[in-house]
């Protein structure tokens, strides 16, 4: 207890580390099925900001080896891809949100246990709707908290509405970013 919780009276309920925030999904995702009729699309995507150094390409490749080689003990399936903007995603299929949730937890904390923990910027697990609809959340490393994303028809359009009913919806589920204008629009994202 500290010198606050005794002068208030009141003591404060500790947070869960930003490590422990990726896994909310697994557990939101029965709210998101069973309530929203929200599905998985079966991929989710963890994205770097590569370094051209001989180390970091090196803890990449590595980490992509480990995660390759026990996709085999699930039925998932791992790429690699450079986007556009120079950035490296790892993207896994699997139909199990828990292993997709497991599979990127396994990559961000090999990234971050070599040091490069800085060079995670986000990861990306893509649903639909009941008409088939991409809804995508993204976990922000950096902020350790989710958002909604979900692209409108049209060139670059989003559905903020949707995006806002969702926080709704499932701001009791997930660590839900508060600050309306780091929900960044993810285009192109490569699955």
């Amino acid at each position: 207890m500290g010198l606050r919780e005794i002068l208030t009276g009141r003591s404060s309920v500790k947070q869960p580390a930003k490590s422990e925030r990726l896994f909310a999904i697994s557990t939101a995702y029965v709210t998101l099925e069973a309530s929203y009729g929200i599905t998985t699309a079966g991929v989710a995507g963890i994205v770097v900001q590569a370094l051209a150094t001989s180390d970091f390409q090196s803890v990449l490749k590595d980490t992509e080896d480990v995660v390759k080689a026990t996709a085999g003990e699930y039925q998932g399936k791992v790429e690699t891809v450079d986007d556009a903007f120079g950035f490296r995603w790892v993207i896994v299929r699997d139909p199990g949100v828990e292993d997709l949730v497991a599979t990127i937890s396994g990559v961000s904390s090999s990234i971050e246990a070599a040091g490069y923990g800085e060079r995670l910027l986000c990861a990306v697990f893509a649903f639909k709707d009941t008409a088939g609809a991409a809804i995508n959340f993204i976990y922000n490393f950096k902020r350790g908290s989710w958002y909604p994303f979900v692209p409108a028809p049209g060139q670059q359009q989003r559905n903020t509405e949707r995006e806002l009913q969702l926080k709704a919806q499932m701001s009791g589920e997930l660590p839900i970013e508060p600050e309306l204008e780091r929900w960044f629009p993810l285009w192109g994202v490569p699955f």
